[in-house]
This record gives structure tokens, C-alpha cells and sequence, in this order.
């Protein structure tokens, strides 16, 4: 009987890269999008089925989870890999955006994870792969204070369930990537701005200049985390934090050896803060 798995955000990036790569393993695979009349790759693999998902939403999350268990009668491991970035002053962010960051990359995991407890409960055992980021566990620039505080959630909401779910053999592993080439994270950055205050401006377009200017040597290839994936979901890698890459690593390694004080002087220093 072939494995099954359900990726949350196939359309592009990370999701596509790693449905393609299970696909090509022999694994069934439920690549989830919300706007699935629209993908053509994925539609080639006849081990793939493409399901309509928008995360934040409950019903649909539900709705997705039933009918891919349908299709395959089972599903092994599921990663949460849907997610979107909000930068910007917090002063600035609108309640729609400030929402909209905690829906999706907090409350959209826990969809996704309450609509297949039952599932995973049933069968035994199960696997949930949540994509986080090295921002989850540290900081490192200015205005990402939504973004920060989404991914924080989403360790501590991981690191909480370990508890209730050991008993159940359901296991759970946490990403910590970093910044991957492909991933288009910065294209999609939802900004927040008001032209009206100017106190951010500064700080705003130094941030701007910095993703602007980030070059391939600076990024990771996404194989790595595609690969980390794959060891998590076949049991050859059972380690429940997996940071990804050198500039990920090397932060945290500063962030535990020195006090936080000194690491945000350091940080902040950075930008002429």
C-alpha cells in the first residue's frame, strides 16, 4: 500500500517543489491550493489529486481533509506549508491585515490539524510537518513583527501538542527554514503603510533595500528543505526541530549564546537602529 501525503500551498514555491518530489517517490499525494483550476504541472502525475483549499477557512479545511482521505482512504503525513509574510510598522498594519497574518499562518494550520485528528486517532499513528521559519525561534529584522509573531505561535502551539498527542502516535516536527531561492516569499510580502506617518519611512526602506538586494549565494536551495521533508515523513529523520541552512543556524547559534539584550543591540545595530 503506497504512503500517502497532503501538502497545504502546492501552487508554487516550497509546496509544488515538494509535491512534485513525493509524486516522483511513488507517494499518493493530496496537493491542496485555492485556486486549483489553474494548476497544470501537478495535473501531470497521475498519483497526484488536487484539491480546492484556502486554509483560514474551516468548512473548507474540513471538506478538503474528508474528500482527500476519500480518494486515497488514507493519509500518512501532512505538511503544513501554507503561508504568507506581513511587514511593516505595527502602528500601520490595518485590523484586516493584522487578522488576516494570524489566520493564515496560525489559525490555518490548526484547521488542518483538528480536521485530521480523527483520522490520525483512528488509524493509530500519523505525522503532521509544520513549515516554520528561523524566525519562529529568533528575530533578525526590523517591521516583521506580525510575520514573528506568527511563526512563534506556531512553534508553541507544535511544542504544546507534543503532549496531548505522544500518547496517540502522533508525531510532530517543526521547519525552521530560512530564505530559499523559488519560494517568491518576498514578492508576496503584504506590506503596511499609511503615507500619512512618516516615522517608519526610514527604517521601511531599509528593509525594502535589504530583500531587494538579497542575492543567490544568500539563499538556500529549497532541495534542502524538500529533502528534510522527505527524512521527516519517511522516518529517516525523527528530530522535532530541523533548522534549515547556514544563515538560519548561525543566528540561533548567536541568539543562545549571548544575553537577548545584546542580541537585539546587535540586531538593530544592523540598520543603524
Amino acid at each position: 500500500m503506497a504512503y500517502t501525503i497532503f501538502i497545504t500551498g502546492t501552487s508554487s514555491g516550497l509546496g509544488k517543489l515538494t509535491a512534485t518530489h513525493f509524486a516522483k517517490q511513488g507517494w499518493n499525494v493530496a496537493a491542496t491550493m485555492r485556486s486549483p483550476e489553474k494548476e497544470k504541472e501537478l495535473t501531470e502525475y497521475s498519483n497526484v489529486k488536487i484539491f480546492k483549499l484556502d486554509v483560514t477557512d474551516v468548512q473548507q479545511a474540513k471538506q478538503a481533509v474528508q474528500d482527500a482521505i476519500d480518494s486515497f482512504g488514507h493519509i500518512d503525513v501532512v505538511v503544513n506549508n501554507a503561508g504568507l509574510g506581513s511587514y511593516g510598522a505595527l502602528e500601520l498594519a490595518s485590523e484586516e491585515n493584522i487578522d488576516w497574518q494570524f489566520a493564515v499562518n496560525v489559525r490555518g494550520p490548526i484547521n488542518i490539524i483538528r480536521a485530521f485528528l480523527p483520522h490520525f486517532r483512528e488509524r493509530g499513528h500519523g505525522k503532521f510537518i509544520n513549515i516554520s521559519s528561523f524566525m519562529g525561534i529568533t528575530t533578525a529584522v526590523p517591521l516583521g513583527s506580525l510575520y514573528n509573531m506568527s511563526k512563534f505561535a506556531l512553534e508553541g502551539l507544535t511544542e504544546g501538542l507534543y503532549y496531548e498527542l505522544k500518547p496517540l502516535n502522533i508525531s510532530l516536527h517543526l521547519i525552521e527554514q530560512g530564505g530559499s531561492s523559488g519560494n517568491n516569499f518576498v514578492e508576496n510580502i503584504s506590506w503596511n503603510i499609511n503615507p500619512a506617518i512618516k516615522a517608519y519611512d526610514d527604517t521601511t526602506a531599509k528593509l525594502k533595500h535589504l530583500f531587494a538586494n538579497v542575492n543567490g549565494s544568500q539563499l538556500d536551495d529549497p532541495m534542502l528543505i524538500v529533502d528534510t521533508i522527505s527524512d521527516l515523513a519517511t522516518g529517516r529523520n525523527n528530530k522535532f526541530r530541523n533548522i534549515i541552512g547556514a544563515s538560519g543556524n548561525a543566528l540561533l547559534q548567536m541568539r543562545s549564546s549571548i544575553p537577548i539584550e545584546k542580541y537585539l543591540e546587535k540586531m538593530a545595530a544592523n540598520f543603524g537602529l
